[in-house]
């Protein structure tokens, strides 16, 4: 054998182990992370083990908030695993809105559902958003807080 198809030899054989890293790297549920729905995506099927987000915008300095409120997701089909927020990339400055981002994990066959409750302020219902009296002088709050539901099938 040559030098010269020696090292073709070794530069195959490397291109072969790369591939096959990579490969076996995009395999796992978790290789490219959660999968994202956002709130227009109201049927949600996972798989046991597989975490998914749901994506909605928020933005705090406008006191609008979103909460995960009862009826709780049945914990034997679904977990909450992690809450995060992500700025917008026009919204660096003070007062800039985002993405919140609910990241849940399938725990077991079955259906369930999760509702998420969106809260703006002024509000109807300051106790289901997490408030008790209106807390500046303003007129007496009219709108209803908007709830969107997910129907979630684990497999």
């Amino acid at each position: 054998m040559t030098a010269r198809s020696s090292r073709g030899t070794r530069a195959v054989a490397a291109a072969l182990c790369t591939v096959t890293l990579v490969a076996g790297c995009a395999s796992g549920s978790d290789a490219d992370g959660p999968t994202s729905h956002p709130t227009q995506d109201l049927s949600i099927t996972a798989e046991v083990g597989e975490r998914f987000t749901l994506s909605v915008p928020e933005n705090a300095s406008t006191r609008e908030h979103w909460f995960v409120v009862a009826p709780q997701p049945d914990a034997s089909v679904v977990r909450a695993a992690d809450r995060g927020y992500e700025p917008a990339d026009d919204a660096k400055s003070v007062g800039g809105g985002g993405t919140l981002v609910l990241t849940f994990e399938a725990t077991g066959r079955g259906s369930t559902r999760i509702v998420l409750l969106h809260c703006t302020f002024p509000t109807a219902d300051t106790e289901a958003c997490g408030g008790g009296a209106s807390p500046s002088p303003t007129p007496t709050p009219t709108t209803e807080p908007e709830k969107v539901t997910y129907r979630v099938d684990v497999r």
